[in-house]
């Protein structure tokens, strides 16, 4: 039965670029994360944040 090949630079290549953005990503969820606290720290207590800016009654219309 044949031995399997050796790892080829083009492996180890992807290997590395996969591992890098991890490294990415997680320092997006990071950043992501600190800022949702620094929101959640500016409201009232018991204020629901996706509330926030809307009434009762019609909404406005965006201007998007």
């Amino acid at each position: 039965m044949p031995k399997p090949g050796k790892p080829t630079q083009e492996k180890r290549n992807r290997e590395r670029a996969l591992k890098e953005r991890a490294q990415e990503k997680e320092v997006v969820r990071a950043q992501r994360k600190q800022e949702k606290e620094a929101r959640m720290a500016n409201l009232e207590p018991g204020v629901d944040p996706d509330l926030v800016g809307l009434f009762p009654g019609p909404q406005p219309m965006n201007e998007d």
